[in-house]
């Protein structure tokens, strides 16, 4: 398998380089679900897409996004054909393996305030300690409003973040399994250490200041944490990774990586023959469930709302359209890892610089839980690959026995839709800091293109 890098030597090597400089600022502003709908809207505004309530009808060509609650969008251009002869779909979540504050979080513990935290997606626990940490999030208070939080990020940002023991003292821990060297109750956020001194007596001096520098600086109260989403990311921005600078380091590249992908993919696309279609949802890394997780009914009222004000809405020419649909599930893949090859078969494992990854099916052991792709729309996909010259390459989630995990590829399957996952090769996957190939993305952003002009 050639690596996809010998396309883009001299001058070539910086188309890869400057798409990928777009995505670096994309990730490092995207920390957050709500954030990444934010920064994918921007985009989509800036290239002509119109919130669908601007439309009394639509047309070929036409531009249009559904904001799901500030936590998803869904993005739509218009094809010249009948809509109801099905779309070309991509489709990526944009929630990411992070730690959500607590609803009563604080608490003082001998002249120490932390925040209680509640892990959230699939983590390995210690891997989330001794590490620059940020606060990013909002509050929304009794009266309707709502702020803000992003404590962290900025150059002169305090950061915050949850301690380990040291190895001195670590004898006892040392014996522990990875799965509980860190507890999950014990990945408590230090956040000051400095007393109030209104009051000689007070309680919780400390929590007491912390309180009130977030009334001064936000205008919240501690009963406010009951009504906020509020989440411990880690610090920083998104780097160039290797002497080389061939790729990326940054937080939350499952699955804003191939949310980025797609959302240019469709940002490029001018009157299609299939209506295009770019789903971003919220609520993959705990199972996709919610109102704005993929298993909620919003993307399907979004295609009904469609149909209506083109003149053609039934229930059947619904369904009709679900039935002719094409989706590439956009999620990443695991790289391979010369650390730790023996978890790989390495005849279906992706590499970096390899291209785009097709899985046929993720899941668990046995296939369970997963979409099994049909062979008949794998063929497909190769042939408008090939004579795009985009580089693919095809891949299982390691050995048999070994694993698994999920996407949102069998919830669109269940629709009666043909769907196959396909996405970009990460290392580091779910840890605080994940790695990827600068070719790899640029190559996913040229498969999902190709995908939404050509298949049929």
């Amino acid at each position: 398998m050639k690596t996809a890098w010998k396309k883009y030597q001299n001058e070539a090597l910086n188309q890869v380089m400057s798409f990928n400089e777009g995505y670096k600022t994309y990730l490092t502003n995207a920390k957050t679900e709500r954030e990444a709908t934010k920064e994918a809207i921007a985009l989509a505004e800036a290239k002509g897409f119109k919130d669908f309530s601007a439309y009394q009808t639509l047309k070929a060509g036409d531009k249009v996004y559904f904001n799901n609650r500030g936590k998803g969008v869904c993005l739509y251009v218009i094809g010249s054909d009948d809509i109801t002869k099905g779309m070309n779909i991509l489709g990526a979540h944009i929630d990411s393996p992070r730690l959500d504050i607590k609803q009563n979080p604080l608490y003082e513990d001998n002249g120490l305030v932390l925040m209680d935290t509640h892990y959230y997606g699939g983590v390995k626990k210690y891997q989330w300690v001794a590490h620059p940490m940020a606060l990013h999030g909002v509050v929304c208070k009794k009266d309707g409003s709502v702020v803000t939080v992003k404590i962290g990020d900025d150059a002169d940002d305090p950061v915050i973040g949850i301690s380990d023991l040291l190895i001195h003292l670590s004898s006892d821990q040392m014996k522990k399994t990875g799965a509980t060297v860190v507890e999950g109750e014990d990945l408590n956020a230090l956040v000051g250490s400095i007393p109030s001194f209104d009051d000689e007596e007070e309680k919780d001096p400390v929590k007491k200041n912390i309180l009130k520098l977030l009334k001064e600086k936000y205008d919240i109260e501690e009963d406010d944490f009951i009504s906020a989403e509020l989440e411990i990311v880690p610090a920083g921005a998104t780097r160039d990774f290797g002497l080389d600078r061939s790729m990326v380091m940054g937080y939350g590249h499952d699955d804003r990586i191939c949310a980025y992908t797609s959302l240019a993919a469709i940002l490029d696309i001018d009157t299609p023959k299939r209506t295009a279609c770019c789903i971003l949802v919220d609520k993959e890394e705990v199972g996709s469930q919610g109102n704005t997780g993929m298993q909620s009914r919003f993307f399907e009222n979004t295609i009904a709302e469609l149909l209506a004000k083109l003149g053609v809405y039934s229930e059947l020419n619904l369904r009709r359209l679900l039935r002719a649909s094409k989706m590439l599930s956009s999620d990443v893949s695991a790289a391979y890892d010369p650390n730790y090859p023996s978890v790989n078969e390495m005849k279906n494992t992706a590499f970096f610089g390899k291209g785009i990854a097709f899985n046929k099916y993720t899941g668990s052991r046995g296939k369970g839980g997963c979409n099994d792709a049909n062979p008949e729309f794998i063929a497909k996909l190769r042939q408008i690959m090939d004579d795009n010259d985009v580089s693919f390459q095809t891949a299982e989630l390691g050995r048999v026995d070994q694993g698994g995990g999920g996407t949102i590829a069998y919830i669109l399957a269940n629709m009666d839709m043909e769907v196959i996952d396909a996405g970009i090769a990460v290392q580091n996957m779910h840890a605080c800091y994940e790695v990827a190939s600068k070719v790899d993305i640029y190559e996913a952003y040229r498969a999902y293109k190709v995908f939404l002009k050509e298949m049929c």
